[in-house]
């Protein structure tokens, strides 16, 4: 391992005041970061009011710098030193491709390798990994970290690359224990072993790992009973790495603190919140960050924190509860929505007059649903099939369209001071 478990909160403490310094420093090589840190003194980050001023680091900054530009500026790892390129989680406007050095990955896969021990593992013990594999990093990351701790992998990948009744099959014949998955695709699964009247709370499956998309609790219980099966959450992101996990018993997830410097702040004023108030996360890793200086990145999750008992090796760590909530965006099968580049979208659709988006789950996998009103003169079903084709290209999501008689939403915003035309109902 390249870092041990931390054996005290002191220790970590330690760790990230000398860490802290050392990201400062690296990111003072970026060109992106010279002019954003004019001021700052490297060898004060580790005090917390001077790290403060630190200016956050929004997606926007990053997005509105054309490819060539984020290579050039932001991004420090030289070819030689690349050992692959993730993609970003969104997909909303040009997407992000970061490269990982090979000192880099030795930390990120640290993180994957420690959602495993968290929830506890045994000899034997054989997972069938069922997300994308791809640029995307968390279906390959998990699946090779298993192995390196002597888990057996069944790389499925997402039901794109092998189908879902294929998977099953699999499932069947292989019995692995656990179940590496988006949340809404285990029960996709568990539908369809139930409409082909197989029970999967007879299957090997004892242990399902979630990650890339809101568990509601509602869908929680919903998996675990379907299963049969242990449900744990896991929590991660592509500017970083597999960050933390629940384990038997948490509520919340355990964050690997020595790995990454976290925040909760109030989304307003940038001040720290008390502990156990919602406030946003700014993530900054403290050791994979030779390849891309994420420094106080501010992800948009609206999370609560707070330090636990430390009963077992990671009660070190905090415990992170994630509200379900986010600034500004869905996250849907892994996709980041970004709500106001979405309104932008849907309203420079001409046929579209006016329209509501909401995420739904109803049972199976998660849903972007969107109802539209039409322009006058346009075909309804032609338009349906426009906004879905676009939606497609652009989002990389196929929507569920509803088509709404003219004024039905107005009808229902006048009575809202915003209108709700972005509403998760997960």
């Amino acid at each position: 391992m390249p870092l041990p478990i931390p054996k005290s909160r002191a220790e970590i403490a330690a760790l990230q005041r000398e860490r802290k310094i050392a990201a400062v420093e690296n990111a003072l090589r970026a060109p992106f970061h010279r002019q954003r840190l004019k001021g700052i003194d490297p060898k004060r980050a580790g005090d917390p009011a001077a790290w403060r001023e630190i200016p956050l680091l929004l997606k926007e900054e990053l997005r509105a710098l054309p490819p060539q530009q984020f290579f050039a500026d932001f991004c420090l790892a030289k070819p030689h030193e690349i050992a692959e390129y993730w993609r970003s989680g969104g997909v909303t406007g040009e997407p992000l491709f970061y490269p990982r050095t090979y000192s880099d990955l030795r930390y990120c896969m640290l993180g994957f390798e420690r959602t495993f021990q968290c929830i506890g593992f045994e000899a034997g013990d054989i997972c069938h990994m069922a997300l994308p594999l791809g640029v995307h990093p968390a279906g390959q990351m998990w699946a090779r970290s298993a192995e390196n701790l002597g888990i057996g992998a069944i790389w499925a990948g997402s039901g794109a690359s092998t189908p879902s009744a294929v998977q099953l099959a699999l499932i069947d014949r292989l019995k692995p224990t656990m179940l590496l998955a988006m949340s809404s695709y285990g029960l996709h699964l568990a539908n369809l072993a139930e409409a082909q009247g197989a029970d999967l709370k007879q299957s090997s499956i004892r242990k399902i790992l979630c990650t890339a998309e809101p568990l509601s609790q509602a869908k929680r219980e919903k998996l675990a009973a379907m299963w049969s099966a242990q449900v744990f959450d896991c929590f991660g992101m592509t500017e970083a790495s597999m960050m933390g996990a629940e384990g038997p018993g948490t509520e919340g997830y355990r964050i690997w603190t020595d790995l990454f410097f976290i925040e909760v702040i109030d989304p307003v004023t940038a001040a720290p919140v008390p502990e156990g108030a919602p406030g946003m996360l700014v993530v900054t890793p403290l050791w994979s960050f030779t390849g891309t200086p994420f420094l106080r990145w501010s992800s948009g999750d609206i999370v609560t924190y707070r330090e636990a008992d430390e009963r077992g090796a990671f009660g070190v760590f905090p415990l992170v509860k994630h509200t379900q909530r986010t600034t500004g965006f869905f996250k849907v099968r892994g996709i980041n929505v970004d709500h106001s580049e979405f309104e932008d979208f849907m309203f420079r659709t001409t046929e579209v007059a006016d329209f509501k988006a909401e995420v739904v789950n109803t049972g199976g996998l998660d849903e972007l649903v969107l109802s539209i009103e039409i322009t006058q003169g346009a075909a309804g079903a032609a338009a349906a099939e426009r906004v879905i084709e676009r939606t497609r290209a652009k989002f990389a999501l196929t929507p569920r369209i509803q088509l709404l008689d003219r004024g039905t939403l107005a009808r229902e915003f006048e009575s809202s001071v915003k209108a709700p035309r972005f509403v998760d109902r997960r």
